[in-house]
């Protein structure tokens, strides 16, 4: 599944936001950190706002600040605000044949299981995994640059 741009924008807000929800964050901020135009992601977040996801400032020192629930909204409840991911508009010559009917059911299932997958995982969870991903990183990196260092102190 292939999610619209202006979803993604939505995703990443939400969860830059929800990573500290007691500070704003600007626009300014999620479109340089992601590479994306600070005008789609102004449309973007104003829908955030109008769904309570996300509270809004002006001025200086203004921006989004999270409002939703991380431990209960999901990707999902995101993800339906920006896409519409009713049943699929069949292919052309989907339906008319047996195998075109079974390729059609398969990527239905497929569907499914993502929509699934995105309402089992919340925006507290994910926020978690990515903490868990920079620990680990981290970790790693210290013990990179540590490494020579022991190995030579072993040497000697």
């Amino acid at each position: 599944m292939k999610l619209q741009t202006s979803t993604m924008l939505a995703l990443y807000s939400v969860l830059e936001a929800a990573s500290n929800p007691d500070k704003q964050v600007s626009a300014a901020e999620i479109a340089e950190r992601y590479d994306v135009s600070a005008h789609h992601l102004a449309k973007v977040l104003r829908e955030l706002g109008r769904a309570g996801l996300v509270d809004s400032s002006r001025g200086v020192g203004g921006g989004y600040r999270f409002s939703g629930n991380a431990r209960r909204l999901t990707l999902m409840d995101v993800i339906e605000r920006f896409e519409d991911i009713g049943a699929r508009s069949p292919e052309p010559g989907e339906s008319q044949t047996d195998v075109g009917r079974e390729i059609a059911r398969v990527l239905s299932e497929i569907d499914e299981i993502a929509k699934a997958t995105f309402r089992s995982i919340t925006i507290d969870t994910l926020l978690k995994v990515v903490e868990r991903d920079r620990q680990a990183q981290a970790a790693s990196a210290t013990s990179a640059t540590s490494a020579p260092a022991l190995s030579t102190n072993a040497r000697r």
